[in-house]
């Protein structure tokens, strides 16, 4: 893939397009052919249905699928959604998802499958359409409901989880949790006693179990997950309006981050949007801490490029990920890459136009961020 930019240095633009990433936060992609409203209401974070007075491809996200998507199919760029989204049935779901998956030039998909995973691909389903490695992160509190689901009591939850996610997780290679959904991030740090996970999953399951918001309990599942051992994601910041906003800064997870330091286990902050500063100041303090841009990048568009610049501001660049945080139709799994690498092509060309980077920095940096500290966290092989 090009990255199609003048005044970019050639060892840079080189690298950028070359690069297999690693992205280590996406789920799969759409198994199904999609209407025009299936399509829309997918690329939204909004969940509420799209109003018949306006089209969601009057967005960033929007003119960016136009822009960068059609030509994939074999459209001009800049062509109507109606153009668009006709030639996208025509070819059909398996041959749009092996031409954007293909085009995006991932070489290994970390795949969450904590979310409506039945309409999607799974890992296996992703390495199959693409040809490259897809492992599976797994999601905390849809292992605790599918324990709740089978049937426990109370008094047994906590060991019955423990055991659940240990077999879940025998060939996973991290862990996510949606807390930030679920109760808010202002949540106490410490590990909540016996006793009041026993109480917490009483009052839980007395009411049916299903979706998990006890904050005692999702307490629980976090230091169970530290203790497991993998790499940890917390949904940070933007999503749909069940996220609480205000309660989805990473500057809350402050307390849980300094308590959790001593198991050595990385902390991965997802998103962050728009807290991608204080996710930066959280990746510079704390040993601990990662983080990426992912899903804003596909959702500011032709702003993506301010995002990618203000990750790199005061965090160590040992301690940045990419990440697309794709979900459902493969045009967000392309773009999330095209933008990157169109972002990070800016932005280190600038520092090395302006004198302030070498060449063979911006180069370096650009393969830290795109792979290899990926790689590195995750326990991830070479690659393709």
């Amino acid at each position: 893939m090009s990255v199609e930019l003048d005044l970019v240095p050639a060892g840079l633009a080189r690298v950028l397009e070359e690069l297999p990433l690693v992205d280590h936060h996406v789920h799969g992609a759409c198994a199904h052919d999609l209407s025009r409203t299936a399509f829309e209401e997918m690329i939204t974070e909004s969940d509420r249905p799209v109003p018949d007075w306006m089209t969601q491809f009057d967005s960033q996200l929007g003119f960016a699928i136009l822009r960068h998507c059609a030509p994939v199919l074999g459209l001009e760029p800049f062509c109507a959604p109606e153009e668009y989204l006709a030639r996208r049935a025509r070819l059909g779901v398996d041959e749009v998802n092996r031409l954007l998956l293909g085009a995006s030039g991932v070489g290994h998909f970390l795949v969450e499958t904590g979310y409506r995973g039945e309409e999607l691909l799974g890992p296996s389903g992703m390495a199959e359409v693409t040809g490259v490695p897809a492992d599976e992160v797994v999601r905390l509190e849809s292992v605790a409901e599918q324990v709740a689901a089978a049937g426990c009591g109370a008094g047994s939850f906590a060991a019955r989880f423990a055991e659940a996610l240990w077999e879940r997780t025998r060939t996973a290679r991290g862990l996510k949790t949606v807390a930030a959904y679920r109760c808010g991030l202002d949540f106490d740090p410490a590990p909540p006693a016996p006793a009041e996970v026993t109480e917490a999953a009483g009052r839980w399951l007395a009411g049916g179990g299903g979706r998990l918001t006890d904050p005692v309990l999702v307490r629980h599942l976090l230091w169970a997950g530290l203790e497991r051992g993998l790499p940890l994601q917390f949904h940070i910041g933007f999503g749909d309006p069940d996220v609480d906003l205000r309660r989805a800064d990473p500057l809350l997870l402050r307390g849980l981050i300094e308590r959790a330091a001593p198991t050595g286990v990385p902390l991965l902050l997802l998103h962050c949007y728009p807290y991608q500063r204080q996710a930066g100041f959280l990746a510079q303090a704390y040993p601990n801490v990662f983080f990426d841009v992912g899903l804003a990048i596909n959702h500011t568009g032709a702003r993506s490029t301010a995002v990618v610049a203000e990750s790199l501001e005061v965090a160590p660049f040992a301690k940045l990920l990419y990440s697309s945080d794709a979900w459902g139709p493969a045009e967000l799994h392309h773009l999330g890459a095209l933008l990157w690498r169109r972002a990070m092509a800016r932005v280190l060309g600038t520092f090395v136009a302006e004198g302030e980077w070498s060449p063979a920095q911006a180069e370096r940096v650009a393969v830290m961020v795109g792979a290899e500290n990926a790689r590195r966290i995750y326990k991830l092989g070479a690659g393709r």
